[in-house]
């Protein structure tokens, strides 16, 4: 059991796709503007990931070693054709603020790599255990991105007015400049509380 726990907590902080790996953050940039996006975004990844790392993972002794790279990229195109098609057909206004990139999960490194580098060379069990670990880590990060950039960008939250009427929105935090702005305090926060803990 300790070891499922300890394979969670490395996507959450050791080994933390956005703060920790630096991938995925293509679509970090793009819609971490607000916090429903944000939010959305992290879900999809979470969902992708998770069912794709299971069928990577059952079929691992099966897949040759030539082919696998196509074959991981149907695995995950099926999943990312799933949450597509669904938030289409039952949350259109979500799909068309998300846009091209909930079909570009696709190719997103980050789901590719865990799927070659973990998925298919362990058992189901941790395979999900790092998959949602990796999830759950990125989903909370890009939240925490859009929680700043919606707070500060547009003076809301969830799309409520937070700010007084009057606020004037800063346009920095709207652009993917101020998504950077945010990543490295948030790098440098998670590195200072890391160094204290070891210290």
């Amino acid at each position: 059991m300790n070891r499922f726990v300890k394979q969670f907590q490395k996507g959450l902080i050791g080994e933390n796709p956005i703060l920790r790996l630096m991938i995925g953050l293509c679509p970090v940039l793009a819609v971490s503007v607000r916090m429903e996006t944000s939010l959305a975004m992290g879900g999809a990844v979470i969902f992708v990931m998770t069912c794709s790392s299971i069928v990577v993972s059952l079929i691992r002794r099966i897949v040759p070693p030539q082919v696998r790279i196509p074959i991981f990229i149907v695995i995950i195109s099926t999943f990312v054709t799933i949450v597509d098609l669904v938030m289409k057909a039952y949350l259109p206004p979500l799909s068309r603020a998300l846009g091209i990139f909930i079909p570009l999960i696709v190719v997103n490194c980050m789901i590719m790599g865990r799927a070659e580098a973990f998925a298919s060379k362990q058992p189901v069990g941790l395979a999900i255990t790092d998959a949602l670990g990796m999830g759950v880590g990125f989903t909370f990060i890009i939240a925490a991105i859009g929680f700043v950039r919606e707070l500060f960008g547009h003076g809301e939250l969830f799309s409520m007015q937070i700010f007084p009427e009057q606020y004037q929105s800063m346009l920095f935090m709207i652009l993917p400049p101020g998504a950077f702005l945010i990543i490295g305090l948030y790098i440098g926060i998670l590195s200072l509380l890391m160094r204290r803990r070891r210290t």
